[in-house]
């Protein structure tokens, strides 16, 4: 895994890398440490070993020769009497050498005597430990180890049981790494919704930074939501007061004689009036609240395309049931079909299921917004003076409208050129679990 990757990946990720990681060292270094051990064991039992066999053997040799071969020879040991010894000399930096040192420390009565100890290749490729030792009469005693790698497996059992004790700690090590994070998932989640303007209630759970962290989050939420809040209702209050003085100027209007004056103050106070009540929608998609209930998606539908008579048709199957937010999708629709009547003079809505869910397609004939400016439409009050004319009415609301609709609760809006001219809206219909 390289290092972009490492940093990009999730915590519990990061943390069970670090941990197999630290597992890795900790076997390499425990294993290398037991092979140590088993190879100074493995030369003491055999130097124990061949002390005992050396002084039982000349013992017996002395009182009888000839059962020497009998009582010592086993399965795993060959011992013979002879005139000339099987193996000559012992290498000074072989370790034979120490195991032949550590026999005279077993049995101080054998120092002085002729010891020669060798390897020898044994049955199936192991290996074989062969000496010669002279008894008293001038005679050799020659004898074969079978398999000395076999005679003390530490190493091989203590492999394994690290090996198994690693996996053991790693696994328990991440099912506590898992249930100690889930706080942190959760916060993680939290704060996604939040960003999306949701209002999520978050448990104070876990360690104490994370009480604290998940605290201080509900707290900002509060103020947040104060602030939205309060902002939505000091532009609700100044759209209210803006309508009386509106009123008493259309009052005017119909006092003025000047019929061409008199239709271009109307024609100022309808774009007034049709200003707040985009503002207001606005507004009210920032704290409007929901809860998920059964719908038909396509009687839905029909009623919003049903204001707008002839200038909307609508397409796809008779019945869509899903569980979502009735009135966010309601509103969210409205806007873009709204937007599309305005700047396309008709639309067209197509329903359909497309996984995971439903999805409402907005279309109209209209001269369409470059894609570069996809992003910038989601801006309140953007104007695209290349695909919308200053002269054609609208303020710039009924995108941003639909998706802050969207993206507060679990939606989507997506858009895309009609490949004949014009804009395609794509909302994504959120779904919910019902209550």
């Amino acid at each position: 895994m390289s290092l972009s990757r490492f940093r990009s990946s999730r915590l519990p990720v990061q943390a069970a890398i670090l941990l197999l990681l630290i597992g890795l060292v900790q076997l390499g270094g425990s294993l290398l440490f037991y092979q140590a051990i088993d190879r100074q064991t493995l030369r003491e039992d055999h130097a124990r070993r061949i002390a005992e066999l050396l002084v039982v053997s000349e013992r017996i040799h002395a009182i009888d020769p000839l059962r020497v071969v009998e009582v010592m020879s086993t399965r795993h040991l060959d011992a013979q009497v002879a005139a000339r010894p099987q193996v000559v000399g012992t290498a000074k930096s072989d370790p034979l050498s120490l195991i032949a040192q550590q026999v005279v420390r077993w049995e101080p009565a054998l120092a002085g005597r002729d010891l020669h100890l060798a390897y020898s290749p044994g049955a199936s490729g192991r290996r074989d430990l062969v000496g010669s030792m002279q008894l008293a009469d001038g005679s050799w005693l020659n004898f074969r180890s079978s398999d000395i790698g076999s005679m003390w497996p530490v190493a091989t059992r203590a492999m394994v049981l690290t090996l198994l004790t690693g996996l053991a700690c790693l696994a328990v090590g991440l099912l506590v790494l898992g249930f100690l994070t889930r706080p942190l998932r959760r916060l993680a989640r939290a704060a996604d919704a939040i960003g999306h303007g949701q209002r999520v209630e978050i448990d104070e759970q876990g360690s104490a930074d994370l009480r604290d962290l998940a605290h201080a989050m509900n707290v900002m939420q509060e103020r947040i939501a104060r602030l939205v809040e309060d902002q939505a209702r000091s532009f609700e209050a100044i759209s209210h007061d803006l309508r009386t003085p509106l009123s008493r100027q259309r009052v005017v209007v119909d006092l003025i004689e000047d019929r061409e004056l008199a239709e271009i103050m109307g024609g100022s106070i309808d774009e007034m009036e049709g200003l707040i009540g985009s503002l207001q929608g606005y507004l009210r998609a920032q704290h409007i609240t929901a809860e998920p209930a059964g719908l038909d998606l396509r009687a839905l539908v029909d009623a919003v395309a049903a204001q707008h008579g002839d200038q909307v048709r609508v397409s796809g199957p008779a019945h869509a049931e899903t569980v979502t937010y009735p009135e966010p999708v309601r509103l969210a629709l409205g806007a873009l079909v709204e937007n599309a009547v305005r700047f396309g003079g008709s639309a067209e809505i197509s329903l359909s299921h497309e996984p995971p869910g439903w999805v409402i397609a907005v279309e109209d004939p209209g001269s369409g917004i470059p894609p570069r400016h996809f992003a910038d439409v989601l801006t309140p009050f953007f104007r695209v003076d290349e695909a919308r004319s200053r002269d054609v009415p609208g303020f710039g609301l009924g995108i941003p409208t639909a998706h802050r609709l969207m993206m507060r609760f679990g939606g989507t809006l997506s858009f895309e050129a009609r490949p004949q001219g014009g804009f395609i809206a794509r909302i994504g219909v959120p779904e919910a679990a019902r209550d």
